[in-house]
């Protein structure tokens, strides 16, 4: 049996562990998939050491890493791949003869998601909401399909200029800066992408005051449950073209299901699993 999971909080709604464990079973693989939500167990943030040991001790092929913890396992690691070490989170971590790598699939599963789902989105001037470990993945995401200017905004303001500086010597020749929430002005911004956990089943609101939103925008949101966000909802009732974070989740997992386990998944058909 090949033994997978999730560490992240507020992730009891998650559909990782049928996604994952009916593609597996359609590759003819005995998998099974356990949540670890720090939330639900009672866990604090603290307990993050433990509970990677215990899954490395236990025989686990690997695992995958959600809110709050994809840059904060990275010093329990033994190794980086590109991926990771470029992005700086990681999402997905296999253990091979008790040593820990960890991947960051969500980078590729965005981008991937956008050039599926908006093909002729406009990428001069982009603000990204959410500058943690998801919001690094999609930054470098976008930034390598050639935004030309990408503004930040997160609520902690130092986060989101350390994230800017660093995409900045990374992509020299684009724009990158921070904002701060209450500077948010989207008069010249050509998308809006939701890297934020808000609008998440456990987390409901919107990331930024829905009078921002204007027909002219396209918007993505990672989040894909629920499929429809509120500030999916909106924008599209202004007319906003938008995609929600199902392309994403199915595109990253697929690459994790593949680096946990040696066998190549069909992305259609976990696509279609969950719709």
């Amino acid at each position: 049996m090949i033994r997978s999971g999730l560490l992240g909080r507020a992730i009891m709604a998650s559909r990782s562990p049928w996604l994952h464990e009916q593609e597996a079973k359609a590759l003819g693989l005995d998998l099974t998939y356990e949540l670890f939500d720090f939330t639900e167990r009672g866990l604090d943030d603290a307990d993050l050491p433990a509970i990677v040991a215990r899954l490395r001790d236990e025989g686990f092929a690997g695992f995958n890493v959600t809110y709050p913890f994809k840059q904060a396992i990275i010093p329990l690691l033994d190794e980086l791949s590109e991926s990771a070490a470029m992005v700086g989170a990681v999402n997905t971590v296999a253990v091979r003869d008790g040593r820990l790598i960890g991947h960051n699939t969500d980078m590729p599963g965005f981008r991937d998601s956008l050039l599926a789902g908006l093909p002729d989105a406009r990428l001069d001037h982009v603000m990204q909401l959410g500058a943690g470990g998801a919001g690094a993945a999609v930054a470098n995401a976008l930034l390598s399909l050639g935004v030309k200017r990408l503004e930040l905004v997160d609520v902690d303001s130092a986060r989101a200029t350390l994230l800017a500086q660093e995409l900045t010597q990374r992509f020299p020749s684009a724009q990158v800066f921070a904002t701060a929430l209450a500077d948010l002005d989207t008069a010249s911004v050509d998308g809006i992408v939701n890297a934020t956990p808000i609008g998440m089943a456990a987390r409901p609101g919107t990331p930024i005051p829905l009078d921002a939103l204007a027909p002219r925008h396209w918007v993505a949101d990672i989040i894909y449950f629920p499929p429809e966000t509120e500030l999916l909802r909106v924008a599209r009732s202004k007319g906003c073209r938008a995609i929600n974070g199902i392309g994403m989740v199915v595109g990253q997992a697929a690459l994790a299901l593949e680096i946990i386990t040696g066998h190549r998944p069909d992305t259609a058909r976990m696509q279609h699993s969950l719709t």
